[in-house]
């Protein structure tokens, strides 16, 4: 069918078209009037991802906010929401919603989710597009009860968001509470243990002590090293001979008398010449140097023992020395020792007391936390009970009806037409007897043009020739 046949068709059945459209207008009409009006009411959330938390002190990265939205428009169409707000309006004190809900359950369920269920049938929640901004709408029949119950569900939702944020937090402030006593505890446990092995060794402080006692050993050990050099200088002195040894070398009444020897030796060999042997002159020289000979050995006798007594004295420092360092190498090896002990338990009572600061500083963090009335949801607006309904929309319901009325009606004519076929023009013709159009002519028999090919001649009237 062609484009002229389609609208021959609709000329011709015009009637039915408009009879359709008529019908439909009617129909939608008459539904607007019937269907309740419903009005609509909406309230709006800003919610602040990126103010930091007064307490924890950390803000929320722009990278997770959209499935932060995404589960915030959750919370707000969930069920633990729509449940509070059955509470807040008291909707599950009403006897007619009870007998409602009883006819409609048989008592099976709970009435609150029922009441939740119904409205959340009438709820939207959509988040603005490229914003932090959540807008709830709430759909119902009655102006006054949709702004209170839009407005419900945005208090809902943040008592909601609110009480998500501090259950948590107090029951973490309620094990962390626990976690300090025993910490608390286990800190007082490791200074005691601490107390008690310097009260039981005596420690008032272990550093300044073992210092003491170090500088001690080193003082000892110097005195040590500089009597073993005496001790060993004496007995280098005692193995020699004892003219040879330097005190003896440098003795000034030694060095006399080997000059008085000398002397006398000289005028003895003299005498020996000159005199006889019985001379009284040789005589007393003779018993002088004899004399001095005697008092040389006798001093050198004397030094030699005071060197003798020199290297026995120093034997015995020598040994009370290495004794005494002996004894201290021990004693600061045992207050090392007592100091390692006691580092242990130094760092026992600093792992507790780290322990300690910690648990308490969450606990006191938590603890504020489960104590906060604020959250980073604010409200920007509050929903206002309409004036207009949303719903029906009497000029839409129009407009939607005269284009299906339209669809239909034609619709309905071009069934019409190919159940009872007519002949509207000469493509009709042509395609019912596969034949040759001669020509047409019009009512007022005026040739109006030629159709077909050579021989085919078509009049204005449209009608066959």
């Amino acid at each position: 069918m062609t484009l002229h046949q389609f609208f021959l068709v609709l000329r011709a059945r015009y009637g039915v078209v408009l009879l359709v459209l008529a019908f439909t207008l009617t129909a939608a009409l008459a539904a607007s009037w019937l269907i309740p009006s419903k009005y609509t009411a909406q309230t709006s959330l800003l919610v602040d991802v990126r103010t930091p938390d007064p307490v924890a002190g950390a803000g929320m990265s722009g990278v997770i906010a959209p499935s932060y939205m995404a589960t915030q428009v959750d919370i707000i169409a969930g069920d633990l929401v729509a449940q509070r707000v059955v509470k807040m309006l008291k909707l599950n004190q009403d006897e007619e919603t009870k007998a409602a809900w009883q006819k409609a359950t048989d008592g099976r369920g709970t009435l609150d989710s029922w009441i939740a269920k119904d409205l959340q049938s009438g709820l939207l929640v959509q988040p603005s597009r490229e914003s932090n901004v959540i807008n709830i709408t709430f759909k119902g029949r009655n102006a006054e009860n949709v702004a209170k119950v839009a407005n419900a569900f945005a208090q809902a939702y943040l008592d909601t968001n609110l009480s998500l944020k501090t259950e948590p937090a107090r029951l973490y402030a309620t094990w962390f509470d626990e976690q300090t006593k025993v910490s608390r505890a286990k800190l007082e446990d490791a200074q005691a243990r601490l107390s008690d092995y310097q009260q039981k060794a005596g420690i008032v402080s272990s550093d300044e002590r073992v210092d003491y006692e170090t500088t001690k050993l080193a003082q000892i050990s110097t005195q040590l090293t500089a009597v073993q050099g005496e001790t060993t200088d004496s007995q280098s002195k005692r193995n020699a001979r004892g003219d040879t040894v330097a005190e003896v070398m440098q003795s000034t009444l030694i060095n006399g008398l080997k000059s008085d020897i000398a002397r006398l030796e000289a005028k003895v060999n003299e005498n020996n010449v000159n005199l006889g042997v019985n001379h009284p002159l040789r005589q007393r020289a003779e018993a002088e140097l004899a004399s001095l000979r005697n008092r040389l050995a006798t001093e050198s006798n004397r030094i030699s023992a005071s060197i003798e007594t020199a290297y026995r004295v120093g034997k015995d420092r020598e040994r009370e020395l290495q004794a005494a360092v002996n004894a201290q190498k021990t004693r600061v090896l045992g207050l090392n020792k007592q100091r390692d002990e006691l580092n242990v338990y130094r760092r026992d009572v600093e792992a507790a007391q780290r322990a300690y600061e910690t648990v308490s500083q969450s606990a006191s963090q938590t603890r504020l936390q489960s104590l906060t009335n604020q959250t980073n949801v604010v409200r920007l607006n509050t929903a206002m009970a309409p004036i207009d309904p949303s719903s029906p929309k009497l000029s839409l319901n129009l407009l939607i009806a005269a284009f299906i009325g339209t669809l239909l009606g034609v619709g309905f004519a071009m069934v019409l037409e190919l159940m009872n076929r007519r002949i509207r023009s000469t493509e009709d013709i042509m395609q019912m007897l596969d034949l040759p159009v001669l020509a047409s002519i019009s009512s007022n028999g005026v040739k109006r043009r030629m159709v077909g090919g050579p021989g085919h001649l078509a009049l204005p009237n449209g009608s066959p020739a």
